[in-house]
């Protein structure tokens, strides 16, 4: 006699395939979750919205001054009181140096600033810190003379050319940038200083070399090089002429030097 063979009633399941089951579906539910913490890992805004500039495949910098308002995300989170701040105020020069009273990167002029201001009054460890904490860091002295004065889009718009070393930031005159000898350029937020007219807002004058902003005149920048106790300035500010904006000038200044027209920008490298 044949015996039947007994199949499964439907949504039965074989004591070993509930359990393999079972595990299938915890390996699943891991994965989920996983899946989903690496979405929203992904998904979690930068602290640092500055963009930034590709310049060839070693680093990228970015392409506008770090402003009063991204200063602030890292001031609020971290709980900073800048030098400054603790002070009574930063330095301006009117025959000599002078400490202005309530003057820091929330007030560049004594008023409150607006969050498109470049942040100045900061040291040069304090612009460091930033950086860090945006996952960035300070450029060398080559990096930011490459991306101030050498162009390496592999496209360029018109007045510029791939591989060409220009002499100022924006590109063969300095014209376009805001220098005390230049013509009035950008959105300015007016100084009350005995010279020049202050500073532009962070992104308002014309693009230069590699399509930066303000990588001359408007303020100076901080880099992350300099012997000793003290670092390199580059590009000059709205309180000096074009040569400070050329590709030969350099200065250093004390690490700790806070004053009206030094920001400061970040840069990355690439893998």
């Amino acid at each position: 006699m044949v015996t039947e063979a007994r199949s499964p009633l439907p949504g039965s399941i074989p004591r070993r395939g509930a359990a393999a089951q079972r595990a299938c579906l915890l390996l699943l539910g891991l994965l989920g979750g996983l899946a989903a913490a690496s979405a929203a890992h992904a998904a979690a805004p930068s602290p640092d919205p500055v963009a930034m500039q590709p310049i060839g495949a070693r680093f990228e910098i970015d392409r506008t001054e770090v402003s009063i308002g991204a200063f602030r995300r890292h001031a609020e989170a971290t709980g900073l009181v800048t030098q400054a701040e603790r002070a009574g105020g930063g330095s301006t020069y009117e025959g000599g140096w002078q400490q202005r009273r309530g003057w820091t990167w929330r007030a560049p002029f004594g008023r409150p600033g607006d969050d498109d201001e470049p942040a100045v009054h900061l040291t040069q460890p304090e612009a460091a810190a930033y950086c860090r904490w945006a996952g960035k860091r300070l450029p060398t002295d080559a990096e930011w003379l490459e991306a101030a004065h050498v162009e390496r889009r592999p496209a360029p718009p018109a007045g510029f050319a791939t591989g060409t070393r220009y002499p100022f930031p924006t590109g063969s005159t300095p014209a376009g940038a805001n220098c005390l000898d230049c013509a009035p350029a950008g959105r300015l937020a007016p100084a009350q200083t005995s010279r020049g007219r202050g500073h532009a807002r962070v992104g308002s004058t014309a693009a230069g070399v590699n399509g930066l902003f303000d990588m001359g005149a408007n303020v100076w920048e901080w880099v992350d090089s300099g012997p000793g106790d003290e670092a390199v300035t580059r590009g000059g500010s709205w309180w000096y002429g074009p040569a400070q904006m050329h590709h030969d000038h350099r200065q250093t200044k004390p690490r700790d030097t806070a004053v009206v027209y030094i920001g400061f920008r970040c840069a990355r490298s690439l893998p």
